[in-house]
C-alpha cells in the first residue's frame, strides 16, 4: 500500500454513545476524510453472497419480508453466543481491513484530503490504533451516553452494560489517546473543541514534517 506519510491520520476513540461519529464528521466538515468501520461492515452485511450465507446460518427469520437483513436479529444472536460472533466476524472483518486499506491509498495520495480519519468502534481492540499519528478520546459521562444510546437504538440499560463489556475498558483507552475532547454539551461546543484540536495538530504536524 503506498500512503503518503505526509496526510495525518487520526484515531477517534470512545465509549458507546460518546459521540465518536459526531467528532469525525465535524472533522469531515474541517477537510479530514473519514473511514467509517461501522459502515463498510453494514455495506459488506448486506451483500447478496453474506445474505444468502446469514440465511444458510441461521434461517429466514434473520431477513425481513423485503429480503434485507434484520441487523438487530443478528445482533441478538451474536451478541447472546460468542462463538456465533467469531464466525460473523470471520466473514465480516478480513473485508472491512481489506478495504480500508484501499481507502488509505486512495485518500493517501489525494492532495485535497487535509487529514485521514478512522472512525471504527474497536480502534484499540483491532489494533487499528497502531496506524494512527494520534487518537482524540470522546469523553461523555455515563449517563449521558446510556441516555443517547436508549433514545437512537432502543436498548435497555442492561444491554447497554453488556455491548460495553465487550470492548476494552475506557481508562485504558482514555490513557493510550493524545488528546481528550468533551461530549456531554451541545454541540457548538463540541465543534468549538474539535475545530481548536484539528487546527493545532495540523499546524503541529506541518512544522514537524
Amino acid at each position: 500500500m503506498i500512503l503518503d506519510k505526509s496526510k495525518l491520520i487520526i484515531g477517534v476513540a470512545g465509549g458507546i454513545g460518546a459521540g465518536k461519529t459526531t467528532v469525525a464528521t465535524i472533522l469531515e466538515d474541517l477537510g479530514a476524510v473519514v473511514i467509517d468501520s461501522d459502515k463498510i461492515a453494514r455495506e459488506r452485511l448486506s451483500s447478496p453472497e453474506v445474505v444468502s450465507l446469514l440465511r444458510r446460518w441461521w434461517g429466514e427469520s434473520i431477513c425481513h419480508p423485503d429480503g434485507t437483513v434484520d441487523r438487530g436479529r443478528v445482533a441478538e444472536i451474536i451478541f447472546r453466543d460468542p462463538s456465533e460472533r467469531s464466525r460473523l466476524a470471520a466473514v465480516i472483518h478480513p473485508h472491512v481491513a481489506r478495504r480500508r486499506r484501499e481507502l488509505l491509498a486512495v485518500y493517501g495520495s489525494d492532495p485535497a484530503v487535509r487529514a485521514i480519519v478512522i472512525d471504527s468502534p474497536l480502534l484499540f481492540e483491532a489494533g487499528l490504533d497502531e496506524m494512527c499519528d494520534l487518537i482524540v478520546f470522546v469523553h461523555a459521562a455515563r449517563a449521558v451516553r446510556q441516555a443517547r444510546v436508549k433514545a437512537d437504538r432502543g436498548w435497555s440499560e442492561e444491554e447497554f452494560a453488556r455491548r460495553e463489556k465487550l470492548q476494552k475498558p475506557l481508562d485504558m483507552k482514555r490513557q493510550r489517546a493524545d488528546y481528550i475532547v468533551v461530549s456531554n454539551s451541545e454541540l457548538k461546543e463540541l465543534r468549538r473543541q474539535v475545530e481548536r484540536l484539528f487546527s493545532r495538530v495540523l499546524h503541529e504536524a506541518h512544522r514537524t514534517r
